[in-house]
This record gives structure tokens, sequence and C-alpha cells, in this order.
């Protein structure tokens, strides 16, 4: 859908963004300006910067370990960091529990949301409803939880577990306040997942295979 050019958000990208599928496009939708970022890839706002990472480019930082220096510095620069991974995550090598393991300890150490895209096109695309809802004055109401948007590290936590099949944000609350945290959820076993309220084991089963299970397909696990 074509915009006016003054209704048009604008994103701050890095000169080193050599995507040219995704700044054609964003350019599409949103106003770019190109330098040279310190940290982090696109400047949505004084408060929201975007680190996008290919999803060999996950893999290679969490192997080195440069993920966890780049997110600490991230979150001292911004308040609300966010990292965009693009691409086939069944492509990733390491591990299932490692990178599960690497995204949540980033996530409840530093408070840094994990957001996957399929390319980038659907990632110019999420960059540009991040830029139009954070330079918006009238934000949309796209929080599961009473129609907040998430602000909060307890919100956070609800819309992650929340977005697990047939959970919603009533159990996700639910499983939250039983056990503490998303880490100690990841690590429950399917009984102990039975004990809190409206999980069966059906549920349970389901949770504990999303928390468990490998990126690859079911017959390419070891």
């Amino acid at each position: 859908m074509a915009e006016n050019m003054q209704d048009k958000p604008t994103i701050i990208v890095d000169q080193r963004e050599r995507s040219k599928e995704l700044l054609s496009r964003l350019a599409q939708h949103a106003s770019i300006e190109m330098r040279t970022l310190e940290i982090g890839d696109y400047l949505i706002s004084g408060k929201v910067c975007v680190e996008r990472k290919t999803v060999h480019d996950l893999e290679s930082s969490i192997i080195s370990g440069r993920i966890f220096d780049q997110s600490e510095r991230l979150k001292a620069a911004y308040e609300k960091p966010l990292v965009i991974v693009e691409g086939d995550a069944s492509e990733i090598r390491l591990n299932r529990k490692a990178v599960l393991g690497a995204v949540l300890s980033l996530y409840i150490r530093y408070g840094i949301p994990f957001m996957f895209s399929r390319g980038a096109e659907e990632t110019a695309d999420l960059l540009y409803m991040l830029a139009r809802w954070e330079q918006t004055t009238e934000l949309p109401q796209a929080s599961p939880k009473r129609g907040r948007r998430a602000r909060t590290n307890a919100q956070f936590q609800e819309y992650i577990i929340g977005n697990i099949p047939d959970i919603g944000p009533k159990i996700a609350t639910a499983l939250l306040l039983h056990f503490g945290s998303i880490k100690a959820i990841s690590e429950a076993t399917i009984e102990e997942l039975c004990r809190v309220d409206k999980i069966g084991p059906k549920k349970a089963e389901k949770i504990f295979k999303i928390m468990n299970s490998k990126y690859s397909e079911g017959q390419k696990d070891q």
C-alpha cells in the first residue's frame, strides 16, 4: 500500500547493511537514513534499536560467545533493544537446547526479546511496523494481555509463553506464577507441568516438546 511521504516513519540504517532486497522493500514504506551506528543495525527511535542476524550469524555468535557482549552493549545503549533472526531456523546445526538456552539467557539477563523472520522482506515489514508503532502517538493494541503492549519483563514473559499453541495469556500467567521463570518452565518435566491448574497431560507434553525438541524436523533428530 502506497504511503504519503509525510506519513512515513524514519529508520536510521547502519551504512554497512548490505541486504539490497531488505532496503528496497523498506524504502517502499519508510524514510531511510544511512549512518554509521556504533551498535545495532536499525535505529527505530531513541529507545528502540534492532540488531539483525541471519541464522548463521546467530549460530556463529553463540559459538564464539560474541552474542553476549553484543547484547550487553545493545542493552546499555538502548532502553528497548530487539534482535531479529532472519532465515530458516532448521538450518542451525547447534543443538536446539544450546540455542534456546542462549536466547532465554539473553532475555532473562538483559530483557532482549528475539523475533524470527523467514527472509529479508519479512524483516523489512517487521522493521516498518516497529517504526510505525514507535513513532505514532496512538499505538495499536497488540499485546495478548488485555490489549496492552508488552512493556515490562513480566509482560514479555507472558507473551513468550502465551504464544505456545493452546496456552494463551491466562495459562501463561499460571505457569509463570507456579515456576517463577521461563527458564524453570523449560526445565520442568511433564509430571511437574501437570501440577499447574488447567494443564493436562496433552498440554504438558506439548509444552515439554516445544521447550526440548530440536530446531530440525523430527526425522532429522539424532
